[in-house]
């Protein structure tokens, strides 16, 4: 575990997966091809993320694997993940993918989430979508935000430099528009765990994500709901995230007690803000918890997921419906 960075997988693997051809990519014969992005202190050229990409590969022979990126500098992709507005990061992504050679041409892809890397796939996929995506899983994400920023590691820098800034003003306009990991932390009443005027008036991610203002998007429903899967991991020793339960999109009505309103009893599942309850009717909502602290994770589970949620679509896939807007692997 690098504790130099904050809700950070940084991958500890090594190699890279096999790219297949283009002209070989088909529903019918080979898996859809993979996104993945990661999460707060990683960088898309990582070891351990091109690890993770040969694991896929293996356990799906023929598996396309694309890693997001900001930048093709690795420094300056890591330097994004904590500096730069996340709409505007977002919509590079939906441009990038919406143009590239191959994942344009396919019919659907899967995408993997680490960390932060979870909620802004989420955002692709409420925003443009384009490539449509089939499974979306995501691991130790924060869905309904984090209440508590983390601590750097001693010689981590650029960290150290974002977190000054995030504790001066949260809420101000350069900080919403200029620390990534500001824009998905989400205030609370302490008695309650509703969300505060504050938060809902100057969020420029998370509460337009989650459709928490008062006139909501309806493509954002739409996008989400016409997902096939969408799973979410939970870490059982998650002290990193706080609340961890915001990878279940669950609301903690108060820290000290740690009071947990599960997501089926929120208002944003009850009047389906997002697609969740959608989702949830068809059997696509799945809630799934392993073991360890935060984006520590086995190759078994990494497995289990390429098998279950990524494998080769058999047989005619079904449309999707897209609304266009605007050993041990530690992370």
């Amino acid at each position: 575990m690098h504790s130099s960075t904050l809700l950070a997988p940084v991958l500890l693997l090594t190699s890279v997966s096999a790219l297949p051809s283009p002209a070989t990519l088909s529903t019918e014969s080979e898996p859809l091809p993979l996104i993945i992005w990661h999460g707060l202190g990683d960088n898309y050229a990582a070891d351990g993320l091109a690890a993770v990409a040969e694991l896929a590969s293996e356990t799906n022979p023929g598996t396309f694997v694309y890693q997001i990126r900001l930048d093709e500098d690795a420094g300056s992709d890591r330097t994004a993940t904590f500096f730069g507005n996340t709409t505007d990061q977002i919509a590079q992504v939906c441009a990038d993918l919406a143009s590239h050679p191959i994942l344009s041409t396919a019919p659907a892809v899967n995408a993997l989430g680490f960390s932060q890397g979870g909620q802004f796939l989420r955002g692709f996929i409420e925003r443009c979508n384009v490539p449509p995506v089939r499974n979306l899983v995501t691991f130790g994400s924060q869905h309904n935000g984090i209440a508590e920023f983390q601590a750097c590691g001693a010689t981590d820098w650029l960290c150290k430099g974002a977190m000054a800034l995030l504790r001066t003003n949260t809420w101000s306009n350069y900080v919403q528009s200029h620390l990534v990991p500001a824009q998905y932390y989400r205030s609370c009443n302490t008695s309650t765990g509703e969300p505060t005027e504050e938060y809902l008036e100057h969020s420029n991610f998370l509460a337009d994500i989650n459709n928490e203002r008062a006139i909501k998007n309806e493509t954002y429903a739409k996008n989400l709901a016409s997902l096939e899967k969408f799973v979410m991991y939970l870490f059982e020793d998650d002290t990193t995230v706080i609340p961890k339960a915001s990878g279940w999109f669950a609301q903690v009505t108060n820290l000290t007690s740690g009071v947990v309103e599960p997501l089926r009893n929120r208002t944003i599942y009850k009047e389906d803000w997002i697609g969740l309850k959608k989702l949830d009717e068809k059997g696509g909502l799945v809630f799934k918890e392993t073991e360890g602290g935060h984006m520590q994770l086995t190759d078994k589970v990494l497995i289990d997921v390429f098998k279950t949620y990524y494998g080769p679509v058999h047989g005619k896939s079904k449309e999707l419906t897209v609304q266009k807007e605007g050993g041990q692997i530690e992370l």
